[in-house]
């Protein structure tokens, strides 16, 4: 138990044991009825109800925290950020890079320090201290920590009464009430508290805090707001606050306010005794704590935080070399979605409640910007404040446009004239000017931050040289953005933005107007009633170009997937994981300027997710149910047609994460009906990527089969296996080649094959079997009926355990091939084996058994795809061992040729043998050119 908790335990059994006489117990729910309803006896047990009660509501995390396991909770999770303190000159001043490490000119303080008596403070009189920062840097959840460190008595206990109040609420009532009122309305325990009725100094033991001021309208001038010193009073909840700074109500009680960059100077500057100023994570130790404790939460799971600290290391390196990233996280939100997405990749597993990467950014942006409007003065034009009431969908017109820019065009980077094009706009009154501000100084920079390449690849116009240029904070971000600026309609021509304006005119006077022109239409003019008909098709005419409209954002995702010049990258989740880790190994001698942008389509297609569409909503952004209908309809023709052509593994990784992020069971269904065989070889599959593999196959019907299932070279272990049993069932032809499955990987896959009764064809080849692997597949081979080629090259196994399993085959009713060449096999063990394959008497079945490239002193003819099976994996493969099999294959070649009396035949020998030694010559010098998935595995592994 933490300190914090053992304190507040300590509090509340002293107060239970008071009490216990009073109380009332339920039964069935164990909760303690009076200290919920029934009103406290004195101040002091008011105090304490007060404090048991913020620290549950405190305590309480967002839904998006619960994603990573519910492993958290805010003692272990919090990082203080850096809190600087600021006279009242250089009150809006900033850190002069998000990359510097070295200490401030002012000292770091602490929240209690800012309450600490200064020489400006009078006797008597509270402090008033202003807390501000940009989006992102760590507001509420310093406020949320100062709460509960206050509620555990380890923090602000000179303070006996902290009253917090959220000004959004505030803002929202437009009742009348006065200061008693307003907090017993809130916390009913505090009804008529004494500390609050301005009876002699007791209010200097009072902390009021108002968090978020900039939702507030907050008027000082006096003959705006009437003056006031009487708690019992009762005035707009507005005035109450002004009265509060201005120290005419309670002037003995301290305020602390948080607010934004933009809403500073609502507050007069004599009303302030301290300017604060919160940073963010300024340096790398910051956020290093920062990443351990959200990474590091599984305790007891020995192989999680061996992951979770080699994430760390990574990450940590990758901050160490002043990268964009290490620019990001100096926000802690882009700390938050680092370890977010982190998570995500590499501890998703079966038991965790489903989710996606769009997901994820969803929820990042709801975290930050939810509830959130661009506020409007007095006098503000209806239309305009209606237009731009969400702040997030002003975000998506402007730096959402920016973002759709940059992936049309192929660009990451923006200088500063592209972004007064784009987020300047075509602003014309002072209303949309002041409000274009106040998004310039809270926000823009929250999403935008200056290039920390740009420098490194200068452009050949030196005068081009010193210009400064912009990136996302992130690059997944700009596409996120971008997809959004799609899905939401926002990229509409001049045509259909008219063709809807006049269509909802129409179609709304035309409801008004259809009555009366039924019943006057047989009195007047044909032509008339023609133009008026006429009119009305303008609805009609718009729903088709909406339609089309649909069917071109399906195309567009469709397009955007399959692009031609994007079939060498790596698969999506690979390329985020680079771009949080890093690569690390050698620097690419060139830097390729054309970003992909593979992403986006996948964001689209997530977007129209249900979930992510409820978060959208609450964010003022409307995807409706017939845009994803018409989408969805046309985006399921587009992907059919693509597919009809080969694609290679990393497209096809990237189609079923597009599908895994839509979460439309019934499109993932009708997509995958149009595909015979996934190809997955040399993609490295994480656990992530296994889930997502057995989520879109579990779609499909229970009839459905894929021809094959390739997952070779994949580096897949025992513990990943569980996770594709729902995949292994709908296959026929199922290869696991070259991933280190060893015994343990074989017991673990044996248990999945029952519930596939239709699999033909299993290949293990090189997976480390060895004997007892072996030997556990011989005696559990009965349990699948329908196998008919079982391949165990390449395996470690001996000549008594592959008697075993060739007994066990000729037992079963259908295998017919068995391949156990390239394992330490003896002359007279595969001779053996050929004879027990070929039985001369009528007991047991016909096997053929691949031992070798001979067959006695015979040319095996299956010889050829022997071969080219070692020529294929020649670069991956222990060359060592690769080496001494070609021997023995050249020493069976040479006795064979011996034995043969027909001159063909040792010709045809000799012809083998020559590719045997050629090969074998190129092992020998290393010069073995790699295969085509092993130059880019080389690139993965380097990570």
């Amino acid at each position: 138990m933490s300190s914090v908790q053992r304190q507040l335990s300590q509090l509340l059994g002293a107060w239970r044991w008071k009490r216990r006489a009073e109380y009332s117990l339920y039964s069935a729910t164990g909760i303690h009825c009076r200290s919920f309803c029934s009103p406290p006896s004195g101040p002091e047990e008011a105090i304490e109800i007060h404090k048991k009660k913020l620290f549950l509501w405190f305590s309480h995390l967002p839904q998006e925290e619960k994603q990573f396991g519910g492993f958290f909770s805010p003692e272990t999770m919090h990082v203080d950020p850096l809190i600087l303190e600021r006279n009242a000159e250089e009150r809006a001043g900033l850190l002069t890079s998000p990359l510097q490490t070295q200490t401030p000119s002012s000292g770091h303080v602490t929240v209690e320090q800012l309450f600490e008596t200064t020489d400006a403070w009078s006797e008597g009189r509270g402090l008033n201290v202003l807390l501000y920062g940009a989006v992102g840097t760590g507001k509420s959840t310093v406020v949320r920590k100062l709460v509960l460190d206050w509620c555990a008595g380890t923090t602000l206990t000179h303070f006996k009464l902290l009253v917090p109040f959220s000004c959004e609420d505030l803002g929202q009532l437009s009742k009348a009430v006065s200061l008693m009122d307003l907090v017993g309305r809130k916390y009913l325990h505090l009804r008529k508290h004494p500390l609050l009725g301005g009876e002699g100094n007791q209010a200097r033991d009072v902390l009021f805090l108002f968090n978020g001021m900039e939702k507030m309208k907050l008027d000082f001038r006096i003959g705006a707001t009437e003056l006031c010193s009487d708690p019992n009073e009762v005035l707009p909840p507005g005035v109450v606050v002004v009265n509060l700074l201005r120290k005419y109500l309670l002037p003995e009680a301290s305020v602390l306010v948080t607010t934004r960059l933009s809403a500073l100077d609502r507050i007069p500057q004599k009303y302030v005794t301290r300017y604060a100023q919160i940073c963010g994570f300024n340096d790398l130790d910051r956020q290093r704590a920062y990443f351990t404790s959200r990474l590091m939460q599984h305790t007891g799971e020995t192989t999680h935080n061996n992951e979770a600290h080699g994430l760390i290391e990574l990450l940590y390196l990758n901050l160490q070399r002043e990268s964009q990233l290490a620019a990001a996280c100096f926000l802690p939100s882009y700390c938050w979605l680092t370890c977010a997405t982190l998570h995500f990749l590499h501890f998703t597993d079966a038991k965790a409640p489903i989710r996606t990467l769009t997901g994820i950014y969803t929820s990042f942006l709801r975290l930050n910007f939810g509830g959130e409007v661009l506020g409007t003065g007095t006098g503000t034009n209806a239309a305009i404040q209606e237009q731009h009431s969400s702040l997030m969908l002003y975000v998506v017109r402007t730096v959402g446009k920016l973002a759709f820019d940059g992936v049309t065009n192929k660009r990451t980077s923006f200088s500063e004239e592209e972004l007064e094009q784009w987020i300047g706009g075509k602003t014309k009154t002072d209303e949309e000017l002041r409000q274009l501000a106040m998004f310039r100084t809270d926000v823009l920079d929250f999403f935008l931050a200056p290039c920390v390449e740009s420098f490194k690849h200068s452009p050949e116009d030196p005068s081009k040289i010193d210009q400064k240029r912009y990136v996302f904070a992130v690059p997944a971000m700009q596409e996120y953005l971008a997809a959004l600026y799609v899905v939401l309609g926002e990229n509409k021509s001049a045509l259909e933005k008219m063709t809807k304006q006049v269509s909802l005119a129409i179609g709304q006077a035309s409801e008004d107007v259809s009555a009366i022109f039924n019943i006057l239409s047989k009195f007047i003019p044909l032509r008339i009633f023609a133009v008026f008909n006429l009119l009305k098709l303008f609805p009609k005419l718009y729903e088709k170009i909406s339609i089309k409209n649909k069917g071109s954002i399906a195309r567009t995702m469709a397009a955007e997937m399959f692009r031609t010049e994007d079939r060498d990258n790596e698969d999506v989740l690979d390329q985020v994981e680079q771009s949080l880790l890093g690569v690390h190994g050698p620097e690419p001698e060139q830097i390729c300027e054309a970003q992909p942008f593979e992403l986006y389509p996948i964001f689209m297609g997530g977007l129209l997710h249900y979930g992510n569409r409820v978060l959208l909503q609450q964010l003022g952004c409307s995807i409706h149910s017939t845009t994803v209908v018409q989408i969805t309809h046309a985006l399921r023709k587009y992907l059919v047609k693509e597919l009809s052509q080969p694609q290679p593994p990393e497209e096809l990784m990237d189609l079923l994460l597009l599908l895994y992020e839509f979460q439309n069971p019934r499109l993932t269904a009708e997509v995958l009906a149009s595909i015979r065989s996934i190809c997955l070889t040399n993609i490295r599959m994480t656990s992530l990527k296994c889930f997502v593999l057995s989520s879109v196959l579990s779609c499909t019907p229970a009839s459905y089969r894929l021809e094959e299932l390739d997952l070779s070279s994949c580096l897949l272990t025992q513990d990943k296996l569980p996770m594709l049993w729902p995949a292994f069932r709908h296959t026929f032809k199922l290869k696991l080649c070259d991933n280190t499955l060893l015994e343990s990987g074989a017991s673990t896959l044996l248990e999945a094959f029952p519930e596939n009764q239709s699999l033909t064809h299993l290949s293990l080849m090189h997976t480390g079997l060895g004997d007892r692997g072996a030997q556990e597949l011989a005696e559990r081979l009965q349990q699948h009926k329908g196998l008919q080629e079982l391949n165990v090259a390449y395996n470690n196994i001996g000549d008594r355990t592959a008697m075993t399993l060739v007994d066990a085959c000729r037992e079963h009713p259908s295998i017919h091939t068995v391949h156990l060449y390239l394992n330490p096999l003896t002359d007279v063990g595969k001779q053996s084996l050929y004879v027990r394959g070929d039985p001369k008497s009528d007991i047991g079945r016909r096997v053929k058994v691949l031992a070798s490239v001979t067959e006695g002193s015979d040319l095996c003819e299956d010889w050829h795809p022997i071969l080219s099976v070692i020529q294929k994996n020649i670069s991956s493969w222990d060359r060592q061992r690769v080496k001494e099999q070609l021997k023995v294959f050249l020493r069976d070649l040479e006795w064979g040729r011996q034995q043969q009396q027909s001159f063909w035949k040792r010709l045809h020998f000799r012809r083998v043998e020559k590719g045997v030694r050629q090969t074998l010559r190129m092992l020998e010098k290393d010069t073995i050119p790699p295969s085509s998935g092993k130059s880019k595995w080389a690139i993965k592994t380097r990570r």
